[in-house]
């Protein structure tokens, strides 16, 4: 696992041990970012369900402003601040050891680029979507990438937020939603 590209480009990251987190694929984190790159520079961006922490720190490689990651376990938590030390991101990151679901109940701050990536098949990639359409706390034109199976059929989304793309890589399915000003 690694950084594709920006500032901290072929820096390897540390990963969990175990089968309890499910790294996303370089093939998948690299499509993902191609259908956001301009959506990226200058944001801000919530990783939530962080794991290692490598989406969020892609987005902060790629020009993002600052990111919040938040994970639930504490092994979690230390490889994420280990790998935003070796790529020297520290100071634009926030990482929070906590429920995600409490954690957005909680939130009063908002987001351009959220990104979604629980382990599947525990409902909570809904149950998120619901609580973000509900406190409203993506900004406008800002967007929620989630990553799932790609048999899981996710809501349409609830007003003001919109059901956008799905892009399918093998077993694999990322889905935009995007907030409509």
């Amino acid at each position: 696992m690694r950084v594709i590209t920006g500032t901290a480009r072929g820096r390897r990251l540390k990963e969990l041990p175990g089968l309890e987190t499910r790294p996303t694929t370089d093939k998948v984190k690299e499509s993902m970012f191609n259908i956001i790159q301009f959506d990226i520079e200058g944001r801000t961006v919530l990783d939530l369900f962080s794991g290692t922490g490598q989406l969020g720190i892609e987005a902060l490689s790629r020009g993002a402003e600052r990111c919040t990651f938040v994970d639930l376990r504490k092994d979690a938590v230390a490889v994420i601040r280990e790998n935003l030390a070796h790529c020297r991101m520290e100071e634009r990151a926030t990482v929070i050891q906590g429920d995600s679901l409490a954690f957005l109940s909680g939130c009063r701050e908002r987001f351009d680029l959220v990104f979604l990536d629980p382990p599947y098949r525990t409902g909570l990639l809904e149950k998120a979507l619901e609580t973000i359409a509900k406190i409203d706390i993506v900004t406008g034109n800002g967007i929620i990438v989630c990553e799932s199976p790609a048999e899981s059929v996710l809501p349409e989304g609830t007003a003001p937020y919109e059901k956008g793309r799905e892009y399918r890589y093998g077993k694999i399915k990322i889905t935009l939603y995007r907030r409509t000003v």
